[in-house]
């Protein structure tokens, strides 16, 4: 595939792209590298890197052969592949075409993760910050399958935590979990009050009376 100049609108769609590399590479940690490339003929090379050191690379490094042959397979999303980059390490790497909306491609994003470093390491570094030397705990997110799981899930999440949280005073604790629900956007959601108020077996009245008490005080002065 011959290369060609972009225009100003590709290059800021690849400059959308940038916090989808940060994202990765924050999820990944430091082994695994994330590259954006350009592929403008004038200049195809890195745009966006994170985690460099994996190959050693910087901005403006140009694009690899193998990435460009990607190109010719006729698929935009690469299976998988190992490779071993100028440092002698091993790669497991994914190449991705971004396209423009006359699908004409633009870019690569590729993903290289190394597979020589050590598994503890490898597992350290994709932890969360917030769980490093502390003790694992639950949090209200929930991979639900459908709009009453995930607000059920919420809801029970929610006041498993509050009540069980002996620094809340008891008289406290059925506000604090509609403040928490609140801040979580739970009352967005069509019929919330009246789930909240059987899962947490208080009157929806109480509610409606905490979540006016919340609203008031967010009120500019």
């Amino acid at each position: 595939m011959k290369l060609q100049e972009l225009t100003k609108s590709d290059f800021e769609i690849l400059k959308s792209m940038e916090n989808v590399v940060e994202g990765i590479a924050a999820m990944y940690g430091e082994h695994t590298e994330v590259v954006l490339h350009s592929l403008d003929s004038r200049d195809p090379s890195v745009i966006k890197i994170a985690n460099g050191h994996v190959t050693g690379r910087k901005l403006g490094a140009p694009v690899t052969n193998l990435a460009l042959l990607k190109l010719k397979t006729g698929q935009d999303i690469s299976n998988s592949y190992l490779t071993k980059c100028a440092t002698g390490k091993t790669l497991r790497s994914i190449t991705t075409i971004i396209r423009n909306g006359q699908n004409r491609a633009i870019g690569l994003l590729c993903i290289n993760t190394d597979m020589d470093a050590p598994l503890q390491s490898v597992l350290r570094t994709m932890m969360p910050d917030s769980m490093v030397n502390t003790e694992m705990t639950s949090t209200p997110e929930v991979f639900a399958r459908n709009i009453d799981e995930a607000l059920h899930s919420t809801i029970d999440s929610v006041n498993n935590d509050v009540r069980g949280n002996v620094d809340i005073a008891p008289s406290k604790k059925s506000r604090e979990i509609v403040t928490q629900l609140y801040d979580l956007g739970v009352f967005e959601l069509k019929d919330s009050a009246q789930v909240a108020a059987t899962r947490l077996d208080i009157s929806v009245h109480s509610i409606y009376r905490y979540l006016r008490e919340i609203k008031a005080s967010q009120l500019p002065s």
